[in-house]
Formats: structure tokens, sequence, C-alpha cells
């Protein structure tokens, strides 16, 4: 009887061997800018939204939409709409064009934070419907905040032509699809 020694024991195939597997691959630099495009758009429409508030009129009316606006004095209200524009603008361009690209994870981190006050804001008022939002915006964040500063980090690189034009094409983008159905329904509709 011989005992027959194999070089591959667990006859494992090579990776070259394996058949390609065709369809959608989920990476997770594929997750974290997909959860930055759509967060980053919403946040700053958002944001936007809390910002037009700056008005007069639209403040009078903001509580009969928004309930927790009657609690909240109306520069706060514009301050947190401002970190929010800011903050969804950050989730994108700074990863995007490669400037700076730590702004990313920070801009998160704010909205973290930002996402954690509003949750205790809203159990103080006992308006507990609101927190899981929340809690799942601030989560998000989060996640991004991880995933951008330690993870999958940007490295940082020079300025070029088909960046700077991508980045505008964001910014208008954000106009577009974010900043102009916000401010036409919050100064034509009536709440």
């Amino acid at each position: 009887m011989s005992l027959h020694a194999s070089n591959n024991p667990l006859d494992v195939k090579d990776i070259e061997q394996q058949p390609k597997r065709r369809g959608m691959r989920f990476t997770l630099n594929g997750v974290l800018w997909s959860l930055q495009a759509l967060f980053g758009f919403f946040f700053a429409g958002s944001g936007f939204g809390k910002v037009l508030l700056y008005d007069e009129a639209l403040y009078a009316a903001a509580p009969q939409a928004v309930a927790w606006y009657a609690a909240v004095s109306q520069p706060l209200i514009v301050f947190i709409g401002v970190c929010e524009v800011l903050g969804g603008v950050g989730l994108i361009l700074p990863a995007m064009a490669k400037v700076k690209p730590m702004l990313t994870p920070l801009a998160a981190a704010g909205l973290t934070l930002t996402m954690i006050l509003a949750a205790g804001f809203h159990i103080m008022r006992g308006e507990y419907a609101l927190v899981p939002a929340n809690l799942l915006l601030g989560g998000v964040a989060a996640f991004i905040t991880a995933g951008r500063w330690k993870l999958r980090p940007i490295a940082p690189a020079n300025i070029t032509t088909s960046r700077a034009g991508g980045s505008i094409a964001v910014l208008v983008a954000v106009a577009l699809l974010t900043f102009v159905p916000t401010w036409y329904t919050m100064t034509n509709v009536h709440f």
C-alpha cells in the first residue's frame, strides 16, 4: 500500500482555472460611492429646505408642515440647513475631485453628529416616530466616515480637467435635482 501525498490535498483550484463570474459585483468602494451620492444629494436637498427658512414668510408657515420647527429659532434652523448642505456636498466633491479627500469622512462625521443631536432633540420632545430616521441617516453617515477614513480612503491627487468638469457637473446636478425642486415646492405650495 502506497501513500500518495498530493501537493494540493484540499483540491483547491487555481484562481485562473476558476470560471469568471459575470454580472454585478459588489465592492466596499462601490457601496461607499453609492451611499455618498445618494445621501449627499439627500442631505443637500434637505438642508437647502431649511436654509430657505431665512425668509420670514416661509419660516412663519413652516411649523404647519414640520411641527418641530416651532420649537427651534429661525437662525438655528438656517444654521442646521447650511451644515447639511455643506455636509451633503462634502460627501461627494472632495472624494470625486481627489482634492483634500479627507474632507469626505469629516463631512460624514459632521452629519453623524448632526443626526445624533437630532435624535436626542426628538427624544426630548417625545417625537419618537422621527428617531428611527435620524438613527438610519446617522448610521449611514457613520459607515461612510469609517469607510472613507480607514477602510477605503481616497488618495489625494492633482486636479485635472476631467475631475474639475465632473465636480462642476455634480454641483449642477445637485442644484437642478435638489435645490430647484425644493425651492419651487417651498415657495409655490401652500402648507
